[in-house]
């Protein structure tokens, strides 16, 4: 949250920075006096092809760290791309149902009118949670998939995937989860959770660059229900003017992004050293701690459960009679602390917190945000309603 958290953007760096001149070395070495060249690019294009290998499998183990079966995990460019490839997949007249939350709503929408099914939300409360039983009283005879944000990306409230998963499976819908907002700081189990589908961003819990991203595939869910959005060169069935239908080349064309991906392999690792539960807990300790401050403020209002324990480290606050822009310009200049005004690309979310259309202020506490942090934050707020 504040400048001198500038060592979580600064980690990532390096981590890609390292990645890049690693393969670059690799490069050069190869080049330094090759015999053959085409032999040369060829085994330095396996060997690439065979990192992506180990870096799928490392990121598909943590996000289900029981497996004993194979889950195929699709690099994408962003959340939205996974998102995208499985929406497309839904028939005319088919329905899609999802969660009234998160940022992923709109492409959501969009992507239901592209292939003509019916798109039917489900309301959440005003803090954003919502109970497993109002999903099952949506679900019928044409539902073809539902989509779930497991946190909120404005207020953190996470909801019951797992109750969810149950409903889904007992009435063999399909569950899409969007753990945007949980990947690397809620632990996640697919077989447990009963999801059929993930998708996750790389650049934030999971501590990877930005742009990366991927949607982890059930081994049980049909292949041939999500179509290839994206046409191109795979590596693979060369001999064929048509698209692999076999994963993970079937959703990746073109070539991957390499050191994005090392990047959060590497991002991957720093987790797995610190362990889930822990990261876990010190964002709980922190992000409690910051909304009991909040709350004692006059003239703040926080949004969502205001507990900890049913959110992620999201926290998001307006404060009576100043605009969230200006707050968070007051808090950047003055006093060197980063926050995310406005409607967080999520007008579906703001509409059931009843913040439309200025929004909120949001902070987020990380692996990386300190316990003096978290009350320099609320002696900032305190101090900027005093003087307005």
């Amino acid at each position: 949250m504040a400048r001198t958290r500038s060592f979580f953007a600064t980690r990532t760096g390096i981590i890609v920075v390292g990645v890049l001149l690693g393969t670059m070395a690799a490069l050069l070495q190869r080049l330094g006096n090759p015999p053959n060249m085409g032999v040369c690019v060829a085994c330095f294009s396996r060997d690439i092809v065979g990192a992506l290998g180990f870096h799928r499998a490392g990121i598909v183990q943590y996000l289900r760290p029981a497996a004993h079966t194979a889950h195929w995990l699709n690099f994408g460019g962003m959340i939205l791309a996974g998102l995208s490839f499985t929406l497309a997949g839904g028939c005319p007249g088919r329905q899609i149902f999802l969660s009234g939350e998160g940022d992923a709503d709109a492409a959501v929408f969009v992507m239901g009118m592209f292939v003509g099914a019916a798109v039917s939300p489900a309301p959440c409360r005003d803090d954003g949670t919502m109970p497993a039983d109002a999903v099952e009283a949506l679900i019928q005879p044409n539902t073809w998939l539902i989509v779930i944000n497991h946190a909120s990306n404005v207020c953190g409230t996470v909801l019951p995937i797992r109750a969810i998963g149950e409903i889904a499976r007992e009435r063999n819908v399909p569950l899409l989860v969007d753990a945007a907002q949980t990947a690397g700081c809620l632990p996640i189990d697919m077989e447990a959770d009963n999801v059929n589908l993930l998708a996750f961003s790389g650049h934030k819990g999971l501590l990877g660059p930005s742009g990366t991203g991927g949607l982890v595939i059930h081994p049980e869910f049909d292949v041939a229900r999500i179509p290839a959005m994206m046409h191109g060169g795979t590596g693979s069935g060369s001999e064929r003017e048509t698209q692999p239908d076999f994963l993970p080349d079937k959703l990746e064309s073109g070539t991957p992004n390499i050191v994005g991906i090392a990047g959060l392999a590497a991002g991957l690792r720093y987790l797995h050293e610190c362990g889930v539960e822990r990261i876990q807990d010190h964002e709980r300790n922190l992000t409690q701690r910051l909304i009991d401050g909040l709350i004692d403020i006059q003239r703040v209002r926080v949004l969502g459960t205001q507990d900890a324990r049913q959110q992620a480290s999201a926290v998001s606050f307006t404060v009576d009679g100043l605009s969230p822009s200006g707050v968070a310009q007051v808090l950047d200049e003055r006093f060197g602390i980063m926050s995310r005004p406005g409607l967080q690309c999520a007008p579906c979310a703001h509409r059931t917190l009843g913040t439309l259309p200025e929004g909120t202020i949001r902070l987020s506490a990380g692996v990386f945000t300190t316990e003096a942090e978290i009350e320099q934050v609320i002696d900032a707020v305190a101090q900027l309603t005093k003087e307005s």
